[in-house]
């Protein structure tokens, strides 16, 4: 499989679509010409290949639950699990996203600019960035993934102390610690090339990672009993960098005249590593946030760690898939982040504003939409997705009721996801983001403390749902005085609607779930069908702008077709 750049070699459609990161001429309300169909195409590309790395997380939980269930054994997987779910926050969606994105883009920019003036300049403004860069994390990464892997055993009481057999999740937690140098590398190919506004190999790198951990532990799970799926994690990683490599490799490097002169470095330039985009008062808040982020999941596996064997699964289970929603809804911010860190630095405070609450809105829409399917047929899904071998029909209630709980907390996590970006594109360090998150981890701490031993599971993911809406809320009344001017009554208005849509098509799907005949299988399919069209018919009753929109457009389409 290729990437699709923006700009091909020969003259084609593609070729003239706007570049994210490159000068533009502006239409009308500011925006590039073409710059709608190359947002659209990019996400509808993201959105394909979203959507098969997540069949293929799901493939991946299932074989881990059919080998092994919800037992001792999954439960030491998912301790060293916690290693690639916060390096991933961290070094992919997160933190190296936040900052390298905007870097790239403001490389680029420079790049062109200066070609614009002198097209036989040998400078290149974007490798010096990767040579002043690169070297320099692959080093740290690798010291770290060393540390921490010789740190495993300490790291595993830390992380569940009342956990019953440590050896196990020591050993798996040794092999999965290499993904803080993959995914360190993973992401930062990634950033580049979503700069460069190459969008495929970014979004398909979880389908190679999902192949590589089924493989592996279908392969030896007979010889190495859970620890195959921890040395799948470690493969899978390795085949993320090789996926991104050729094309990262061919779009950084130098393209010199033959009769260029040497580069010569010019002394009124800046140089990329003083700018603010990579100073370390910028790197610590990003950082802060993304492991404040990641460190839910930390608090939920240490308060279930002295619960009966199988609670930390049961979390992990219902969280995967009551999340795929908010993952299918983040798609629209992934894709348009370059464009907002490119109208902030343009100082088109404007052009910003209207992106971001166009995100929101969409974002909350996709969200809102599954959190009514999750609500209304959490039992069905699961007993589709899981019961089978290992997995029997008590863990899929147990999990079924969990992901109910977590699904309230959706809208939340989607909030925290889409907001957080435009606040990290500013060219000033903000600590805002890192402070709400904090807030939030207390909320959840404290909820899940008092709520864990009265309620197991579900205590502790209700816990979670409320500690990140409250970094929700904080967010969103911040970034409006902040950052980027969004009408946060506006927005609150567009999402109260949406919601009230979304409750009322889980309530739908929850009266007519246990009614529909066929088993299982015929009640999901038939409620793919049930809770869209009851979202949709709210959504119109109390005129959400978005659906309205939304079935406009179609209508729209639709006589164009004809």
């Amino acid at each position: 499989m290729t990437d699709t750049p923006v700009q091909a070699q020969r003259p084609s459609p593609a070729a003239t679509a706007p570049h994210p990161a490159a000068p533009t001429r502006r239409g009308p309300g500011g925006a590039p010409p073409g710059l709608g169909r190359f947002l659209a195409r990019a996400a509808a590309v993201t959105a394909a290949l979203t959507a098969v790395s997540a069949l293929l997380g799901l493939l991946r939980d299932q074989t881990i639950a059919h080998l092994f269930g919800a037992s001792v054994e999954s439960d030491a997987f998912l301790i060293a699990w916690t290693v690639p779910e916060m390096a991933a926050t961290l070094l992919i969606e997160d933190a190296m996203a936040l900052l390298l994105v905007p870097a790239f883009s403001h490389a680029l920019a420079r790049r062109a600019a200066r070609r614009a003036q002198d097209p036989d300049l040998a400078e290149d403004a974007v490798r010096a960035l990767v040579l002043a860069t690169l070297p320099r994390l692959c080093a740290a990464l690798a010291g770290a993934a060393a540390l921490l892997a010789w740190g495993a055993p300490w790291l595993v009481r830390l992380l569940a102390p009342g956990f019953g057999d440590p050896q196990l999740a020591t050993d798996c937690t040794r092999l999965t610690a290499v993904t803080v140098f993959t995914f360190g590398i993973t992401g930062y190919f990634s950033a580049a090339l979503r700069a460069h506004g190459h969008f495929l190999l970014p979004a398909g790198v979880y389908a190679a990672y999902n192949i590589g951990i089924i493989t592996t532990t279908l392969a030896l799970h007979s010889l190495w009993g859970v620890r195959a799926a921890a040395a799948g994690v470690a493969v899978g990683s390795l085949l993320m960098i090789l996926t991104q490599l050729p094309t990262f490799l061919r779009l950084t490097r130098t393209h010199t005249p033959v009769s260029a002169p040497a580069p010569r470095p010019e002394p009124s330039a800046p140089s990329l590593l003083t700018t603010p985009l990579l100073t370390t008062s910028l790197l610590a808040p990003v950082v802060l946030f993304a492991v404040g982020r990641q460190a839910q999941v930390l608090v939920e596996r240490f308060l279930a760690s002295p619960l009966p064997g199988g609670a930390i699964s049961h979390l992990n289970y219902a969280q995967k898939v009551a999340q795929m929603p908010m993952v299918l809804s983040l798609m629209i911010c992934t894709v348009t982040f370059p464009v907002v860190a490119r109208a902030m630095a343009e100082g088109d405070e404007e052009g910003a504003r209207l992106r971001v609450e166009r995100d929101l809105a969409l974002a909350a829409m996709v969200v809102l939409l599954g959190t009514a399917m999750v609500l209304g047929y959490a039992p069905q899904i699961i007993e589709v997705l899981f019961q089978r071998g290992a997995f029997d029909a008590e863990d899929t209630a147990t999990t079924a009721t969990v992901m109910r709980v977590y699904a309230v907390g959706l809208l939340g996590h989607c909030l925290v996801g889409a907001l957080s970006r435009p606040f990290f594109s500013a060219s000033r360090p903000t600590w805002y983001p890192a402070a709400a998150m904090a807030a939030g981890l207390v909320v959840t701490t404290a909820a899940g403390a008092v709520a864990a031993e009265r309620f197991g599971v579900h205590g502790i993911a209700a816990a979670n749902a409320v500690g990140i809406s409250t970094t929700a809320l904080l967010l969103l009344g911040g970034l409006g005085s902040r950052v980027v001017p969004i009408r946060v009554r506006t927005v609150a208005a567009s999402l109260a609607r949406l919601a009230a849509a979304a409750a009322a098509a889980a309530a739908a799907g929850c009266a007519a779930a246990p009614l529909t005949p066929g088993g299982p299988l015929l009640g999901v399919a038939a409620g793919c069908v049930l809770v869209p069209a009851v979202f949709v018919l709210c959504g119109l009753a109390v005129r959400a702008p978005e659906v309205v929109h939304l079935l406009a457009l179609t209508r729209q389409r639709f006589r164009h077709g004809r």
